[in-house]
């Protein structure tokens, strides 16, 4: 007999449009589905508005010949158009595919030409410039839907089409074809392919089309809403739009069963600042969004006034004292209670509120590794901050109660309908109904990673006897020393991070795996500030960078790392990079991870000099600027050791290699990690 839970979800539908449609039968323009900040004004939008912007695009795109199948691609920063475009796809048997609204020509040409792409929906002129720059390159393409006017009006290319325009051939196409739009959702299954989401290329390669069908992105959503219920009255924060895996599962899946409201920034810049007047109930982001957050609370400390400072000082570690009690699963004191309350008032609450989390009651974070210390700083603030693990491929496979949230794993995977296991090299696989179908057009790619059913995940993990999952790092990634340690480079690069001073940070360990180094991009808005206040003299983040007074602070944060790792997993030499690393230039995905593979070729000139125990080397390192421009930086890095002992580090001696085998096998802890 089916649970009250089952039957409301059977209720639903098993496609998104149905859902959409059972929200519009139930609340129709009584409640608020959406809320979009425009010109400073946040404008509600019903389940009516949402439901009509859906059912009359559809239609328009049948008036301009869309087929059953048919690809399109949706192009711009969040939006509410960005979901109505996706749904309204759906709703009439096509699929989705989402691509980041930062890409340049080239890769949004390879995206829509791999997916096969009919159609494009777009924000504004600048993706229709984009689409139009590459139109000869697809010859599938024939329409350009834009829903942002300005620059547009009086364009005059055939294949542009404005929004409103296409909503208004849809509202003629149902009165010559009546009752189409609904037999047309009412025929769509579970099974059916309802979206591609490409991935973010961090091995180096070209993305990859991940095909998904509603069954399985609903898989991701029904897990999260059993892990955390969500209700009509809690308000959500997008961050990016559902080009992003993480999207599909909260802003499309979630957001649609419990028929919450989702909210729009004004611009991605504005994202902040606008949810501070939000307040989000629901909060998810990505590893290094939490990490930077977090590292920009220190930042403003530091130039903050000395009464703050001293606060600080002295509130701050009661806040970490409570955390670490709750991680214990221990009950905290009286007395700690009564100091906690009082650092609440005076210092945590109003954190909280400047991040806008004031009544965050959850909290994710996901897609790559976040540092123990910035874990430790959202619980020390009374947040209740745990980790997901998830890959576009995979699913959702891991998650905790709030209740059971712990510092260095990703929650337990004992869960219904969940089989995992862990090989003889480390590596995580596991069976559930969220995994992909495959990679659009390229079964080879798919076999590699789906084998007999099972998902090869290609992290390295292993579950400890609780049933928590303990993320390591990706199998590709991870070092086995000379020495016979074995280096992890995300939890280091994390751990990095979390200064103000550092904004990124690449570990590596050279070509003979001798010992690790880092290459750090500094925080040029922090450091710069602190230079100013010491009469540091500098013209540009170039030079900067390299001053001697910078890398002395930056080694500073390197020595109190290197002071909880392994002697042999400690970093030894480290370089400050001339500039930031930039997903124009190939160096990060859209959701900012390092592209290692890239890095290596790229930087290759560095790292042998870092390896060949040189002091400076000179750089040229090529620049595309946003207007397509080719230019190039010429300077000379400084290569730095962190203790004397790195200055004169050697190989080690081949009799050292014996026991390799028995301290690699030893489990390593590691931060929690979810990847998409």
């Amino acid at each position: 007999m089916a649970t009250g839970i089952e039957q409301v979800n059977r209720e639903k539908g098993d496609t998104w449009p149905k859902v959409l449609t059972y929200n519009y039968d139930k609340y129709g323009s009584k409640r608020r589905a959406m809320r979009h900040k425009h010109y400073g004004i946040w404008q509600p939008y019903t389940w009516k508005d949402y439901y009509l912007n859906v059912k009359y695009l559809a239609l328009g795109l049948l008036s301009l010949g869309f087929k059953p199948g048919d690809k399109v691609i949706i192009i711009g920063d969040n939006a509410p158009q960005w979901y109505y475009a996706e749904l309204a796809a759906q709703a009439i048997h096509g699929v989705s595919v989402g691509v980041y609204s930062d890409l340049t020509p080239p890769e949004i040409q390879y995206i829509a030409k791999n997916a096969e792409a009919r159609f494009a929906i777009v924000e504004d002129q600048e993706q229709a410039d984009k689409l139009l720059q590459i139109k000869d390159e697809l010859p599938l393409l024939t329409k350009i839907i834009y829903w942002n006017y300005k620059g547009l009006i009086h364009a005059g290319d055939r294949a542009l089409v404005g929004y409103r325009q296409a909503l208004q051939q849809g509202e003629q196409y149902e009165k010559e074809h009546p009752g189409v739009f609904e037999q047309n959702v009412g025929t769509g299954k579970a099974d059916d392919v309802c979206a591609i989401v490409y991935t973010s290329g961090t091995t180096g390669g070209r993305p990859k089309g991940a095909v998904h069908t509603y069954k399985t992105m609903r898989a991701g959503a029904d897990f999260l809403l059993q892990l955390d219920p969500w209700y009509e009255h809690d308000n959500v924060v997008p961050t990016l739009p559902p080009a992003w895996m993480t999207e599909q599962w909260f802003a499309i899946g979630c957001h649609l069963l419990s028929a919450s409201t989702l909210n729009f920034a004004e611009a991605p810049e504005t994202q902040q600042r606008d949810a501070q007047e939000i307040n989000p109930s629901i909060v998810f982001q990505g590893a290094r969004r939490w990490g930077s957050q977090a590292a920009m609370v220190h930042a403003r400390i530091l130039a903050a006034h000395a009464i703050k400072r001293f606060a600080f000082r002295l509130f701050m570690p009661i806040g970490y004292k409570m955390a670490d009690v709750k991680f214990q699963k221990k009950k905290p004191s009286v007395f700690l209670k009564t100091l906690y309350a009082l650092a609440n008032i005076i210092l945590l609450k109003p954190i909280r509120s400047k991040l806008g989390l004031s009544n965050a009651r959850i909290c994710y974070t996901l897609d790559s590794v976040l540092s123990p210390d910035a874990f430790r700083f959202y619980h020390a603030l009374n947040l209740p901050l745990k980790s997901l693990y998830g890959t576009t491929e995979g699913g959702i496979l891991a998650g905790a109660r709030n209740d059971d949230i712990c510092l260095d794993t990703v929650g337990p995977v004992v869960h219904k309908g969940i089989e995992v296991r862990i090989t003889d090299k480390g590596e995580l696989r596991y069976r559930q109904p969220g995994i992909f179908v495959g990679y659009y057009k390229d079964p080879d790619e798919t076999a590699k990673v789906l084998k007999g059913g099972w998902f090869c995940s290609g992290d390295s993990c292993f579950v400890r006897e609780d049933g928590h999952l303990v993320f390591v790092d990706r199998v590709q990634d991870l070092v086995e020393l000379a020495s016979g340690d074995r280096l992890a480079p995300q939890l280091i690069e994390s751990r990095l991070r979390f200064s103000p001073f550092i904004k990124d940070a690449w570990v590596l360990a050279g070509p003979k795996k001798v010992y690790p180094s880092a290459i750090i991009v500094m925080n040029y808005n922090t450091v710069s500030r602190w230079a100013g206040q010491r009469g540091v003299a500098y013209t540009n983040f170039a030079e900067l960078s390299q001053r001697p007074e910078v890398y002395e602070l930056l080694k500073q944060d390197i020595d109190k790392i290197n002071s909880t790792l392994p002697p042999g997993s400690r970093v030894e030499k480290y370089v400050i990079l001339h500039k930031e690393f930039d997903p124009e230039e190939g160096e990060l995905t859209r959701t900012r991870k390092l592209r290692r593979v890239f890095l290596k070729e790229r930087y290759r000139a560095l790292i042998n000099a870092i390896y060949g125990n040189k002091t400076e080397v000179p750089i040229e390192a090529r620049v595309t600027y946003r207007d397509g421009r080719l230019g190039t930086i010429k300077t000379i890095l400084s290569i730095k050791p962190v203790s004397k002992s790195s200055k004169t580090s050697k190989p080690a001696k081949k009799s050292i290699k014996k026991p390799v085998k028995k301290t690699a096998k030893k489990p390593v802890k590691k931060s929690a990690k979810g990847g998409t």
